[in-house]
């Protein structure tokens, strides 16, 4: 019997072995597949893009309104004309250039008068009788597709009407899928890309540059260090990545994607898993006939005496309770560890969904007002919405890593924080909520720099709740106030004083999951959370009502001293 118990553990490390490798074939040949597809549908698009645009030159060229324009000098309605064939063809924008390579008509009325004497679209596009493309990579870094053909009037260049093509969208398309995906020209140079740094670069450049947190990047963060057997693996961000190239039918492009292999792994796994649990059953039937075969033994000897076998069966009787009461307190223990454990991660699972929600209120503005600005056509403008968001991710990134360094604190070190730097940043990212309340805000900071040792992140993420609070406690005042003084002497005491119904429990007020909010409007952790780091500060936080009516938030952190150290206040705070 023991003996098969142990053929049955080898021949289970044996099974789930080869099922491992197996099915890993099998399931990575099927992402293969599925990618590949991808890939065609991506090169298709692209295609379909470039082609829909080519013709278009020709057509404008023969256009008599152009034409006549062109000579004549008039271009009062040309400008008109070109928006309304831009919103039927798609294009991203339609110039008319005339013969000294100045822009007299455009979609985009910003470019009026500006010259194109010099770029590789006019120059060729006179040289050439037919229509030409270019790509020229531009000063913000990405590049701009052209398709150009000169005009002609009496067998003579009389201008140069351009097309650009809206390759761009395509790239938003792709930024949605959890894929890296690039396009290189003949010449080896990323053109499009998933991400921003990779453009100007080679394959190889791209694939050693540290870029910034991205779809392709919260993706690798998940996937194991294995692939395929046999197969090389491509490495991105020190993590393997399957990587599939296919040629675009046009100009010689080349499209590559890296496709991660976390799907893979958690099929496998699965499969694994009810292996294991079958095994786990045969095993425990082996154990439950030993068990048996032990208790009939058992029995047999019992028999040989009267006095042995009523010894013997109030010993069986002792040791089944002690086994029982053993399993019963074994139990009793695993349900106490286990509700304990949910009990954390319930806490820790609210807690970051408290925390990420400011974050991503944020972004979801910005990202509404960089479409709008992307719509009407000012690119340049956006690009201030998307650093915010940039910013924003990596504010949530420290949020998400401080939570998770609540069990082990005294791990981080203190640097000097200007608190007063600290606060116009939490402003910062308050700014949409601010503005969408039409909240007054008065703030009162002083001239000189107000310097405290600690987390700055974390000093910000303080003034975010305690804004955050003084914004919902104000929804039902016509007029919302929120003032804010920051003053220093022997401690920096930040103020936040609002003009709302006030607080009804000051002694709860600082309990977690302890809450005057409506179900969905909020947990009751910001002010515990805030709470305990400033404390870890060696700071404290309070609260009162206010005389006038309305509610005052007082924060107060030991000042920094010239010949302070930050492992000092450091030891303190833990």
């Amino acid at each position: 019997m023991r003996a098969g118990l142990g053929l049955v553990l080898v021949m289970s490390a044996v099974v789930v072995s080869i099922t491992n490798l197996w099915l890993t074939e099998r399931f990575t040949e099927d992402t293969r597949s599925r990618a590949e597809l991808r890939l065609s549908l991506y090169a298709n698009a692209i295609v379909s893009e470039v082609q829909r645009n080519s013709t278009v030159p020709l057509l404008l060229s023969r256009d008599p309104v152009m034409i006549g324009a062109l000579n004549s000098g008039d271009y009062v309605a040309t400008s008109q004309r070109l928006i309304s064939l831009r919103d039927e063809i798609g294009a991203a924008s339609l110039m008319l250039v005339d013969d000294n390579g100045r822009i007299v008509a455009a979609t985009d009325r910003t470019r009026l008068g500006g010259s194109l004497r010099n770029t590789p679209s006019y120059v060729e596009a006179l040289r050439a009788n037919g229509t030409i493309f270019t790509d020229e990579l531009m000063d913000h870094g990405e590049f701009a597709f052209h398709f150009s053909r000169k005009i002609e009037s009496e067998q003579r260049g009389i201008g140069v009407i351009v097309v650009e093509v809206n390759l761009a969208k395509l790239e938003t398309r792709w930024r949605g899928a959890t894929d890296a995906i690039l396009v290189t020209r003949s010449t080896g140079e990323v053109i499009l890309s998933t991400e921003s740094r990779w453009r100007g670069l080679t394959v190889d450049e791209a694939l050693a540059a540290q870029s910034p947190p991205s779809a392709i990047a919260r993706a690798l963060q998940t996937t194991t260090d294995w692939t395929r057997p046999g197969t090389p693996p491509t490495y991105l961000a020190g993590e393997a990545v399957l990587q599939l190239e296919t040629l675009i039918p046009f100009r010689g492009w080349r499209l590559t994607s890296f496709v991660t292999y976390a799907s893979v792994r958690e099929r496998v796994n699965a499969v694994i898993a009810l292996e294991v649990m079958g095994f786990a059953i045969l095993l425990a039937l082996g154990f439950y006939a030993l068990s048996r075969r032990a208790a009939s033994d058992a029995l047999s000897f019992q028999q040989e005496s009267a006095e042995l076998r009523a010894l013997n069966d109030r010993l069986q009787r002792e040791i089944a309770e002690r086994e029982a009461a053993e399993r019963n307190l074994a139990v009793a223990e695993q349900t106490l560890a286990q509700s304990q454990k949910l009990a954390a991660l319930g806490e820790m699972s609210a807690a970051v969904s408290h925390e990420l929600n400011q974050p991503l209120a944020a972004m979801k503005t910005y990202l509404a007002g960089a479409k709008l600005l992307l719509q009407r056509g000012r690119a340049e403008e956006s690009a201030s919405s998307f650093a915010r968001i940039d910013d924003l991710i990596d504010r949530m990134g420290s949020i998400t890593r401080q939570l998770k360094s609540y069990a082990r604190k005294g791990e981080e070190e203190f640097h000097p924080v200007d608190v007063r730097d600290a606060l116009m940043s939490a402003l910062g990212m308050m700014e949409p909520q601010l503005k969408q309340r039409h909240v007054e805000i008065t703030r009162s900071l002083p001239k000189e720099p107000v310097f405290v040792l600690g987390d700055r992140i974390r000093i910000e993420q303080v003034i975010v709740n305690l804004l955050r609070n003084a914004l919902d406690a104000t929804q039902s005042v016509r007029a919302p106030t929120i003032e804010l003084l920051l003053s220093s002497g022997e401690t920096v005491s930040l103020t936040v004083r609002d003009n709302g119904n006030g607080i009804e429990d000051l002694d709860q007020l600082f309990e977690p999951f302890y809450t005057t909010k409506r179900p969905g409007d909020g947990v009751g952790l910001g002010l515990a959370i805030s709470s305990g780091i400033v404390t870890d500060h060696g700071g404290r936080l309070t609260a009162r009502n206010a005389e006038g009516g309305g509610a005052v938030f007082e924060m107060r952190l030991p000042i920094m001293a010239p010949n302070t150290e930050a492992t000092d206040i450091y030891s303190k705070g833990a």
